[in-house]
């Protein structure tokens, strides 16, 4: 928690509300996408941010195409600027904010290869002390009858006993 107070306040020196705004986002969609994984590495999220740093930054860099959680990673910081575009990072200053969350996951993560540091942090932390995100997110993302690669199954809730009375009528 403190390292991650620190670097909230860091972004906040830099990029003012908007740096923080989309560090912010950055955060809410890595735990709506990892929560109920077991199998997410850090190293998947610093491709995701480098992905976006990509497509957000002045110079086209052509590159492979973009793993599975960096296009959902793109696909909500585009919805959240159309929606918002005075409260978030723009591509003005977002590469810079993306590099210093980039060294931030990676040093927070540490060498190993196969880490989840960050993630298991991040998962923890937002469980922790902001439970009314888990509610919101899991209210969010209830599965309907078709299930996506990367979404958990949910079976639906058992239906209620029924009780044998007058008003039955399936004798």
């Amino acid at each position: 928690m403190p390292v991650r107070r620190d670097f909230y306040r860091e972004l906040e020196e830099i990029g003012s509300e908007k740096a923080v705004a989309l560090f912010n986002l950055v955060e809410v969609v890595i735990f709506s996408y990892f929560q109920g994984r077991r199998d997410g590495q850090d190293a998947e999220v610093v491709a995701a941010l480098q992905a976006l740093r990509r497509t957000l930054s002045p110079l086209h860099i052509p590159a492979a195409p973009m793993p599975v959680f960096a296009e959902r990673l793109k696909k909500e910081y585009d919805a959240f600027k159309k929606q918002n575009p005075q409260q978030i990072a723009d591509t003005s200053s977002a590469p810079e904010i993306l590099d210093r969350a980039i060294a931030f996951v990676a040093r927070f993560s540490g060498t190993d290869l196969q880490s989840q540091r960050f993630l298991g942090g991040l998962v923890g932390y937002v469980r922790a002390y902001h439970p009314e995100i888990v509610e919101h997110l899991t209210k969010q993302h209830e599965p309907g009858h078709i299930i996506l690669p990367g979404q958990q199954f949910m079976p639906s809730p058992a239906p209620a006993p029924h009780t044998h009375g007058p008003e039955c009528h399936h004798h």
